[in-house]
């Protein structure tokens, strides 16, 4: 067999290779849903890790704006709750999950937990509470546009 040959058959199956990978990465493992939004396909334990994720999140926001309502406004207990969903909760996330995650659910996800981390140093900056919830609302806006173009479906 001809080296060259096989050389160009090589480099053709790294380039298919790396084009799926690519389209995975993207894509994710995702289907067209019956009510129009997206599904994600998961494992039942990856989709619960997901969900467990997202309810960690509506902790945190309801947390702040707990404090915002109390008359002690404890803004240390604020800025914790903020803090405890930044990129550290993102940092363990599963690479298996997250490449059956499309591009766009991924970008949000990692936008919140920027954007908690920049709340919880907004609330250690003595931002106020009109401030605060400015951010919040801004943030739970990309919470819903989500959850209006995304579902999860499970594998059997």
């Amino acid at each position: 067999m001809n080296w060259r040959v096989l050389g160009l058959g090589a480099l053709l199956l790294w380039v298919i290779t790396v084009v799926m990978i690519v389209a995975l990465f993207v894509q994710g493992h995702t289907r067209p849903g019956a009510d129009g939004r997206t599904e994600i396909i998961l494992a039942p334990t990856e989709r619960d890790m997901v969900l467990a994720e997202m309810r960690q999140l509506l902790k945190a926001v309801h947390g702040v704006v707990t404090v915002l309502g109390s008359a002690d406004q404890n803004l240390n207990a604020a800025e914790a709750a903020a803090r405890a969903a930044g990129m550290s909760m993102a940092a363990d996330v599963n690479p298996a999950v997250m490449v059956k995650l499309p591009l766009a659910f991924k970008q949000m996800g990692m936008s919140i937990h920027k954007d908690m981390d920049h709340l919880a140093d907004g609330i250690a900056q003595g931002e106020s509470s009109i401030q605060i919830l400015n951010r919040l609302s801004s943030m739970t806006a990309r919470c819903t546009t989500c959850h209006d173009m995304y579902r999860f479906a499970t594998t059997k």
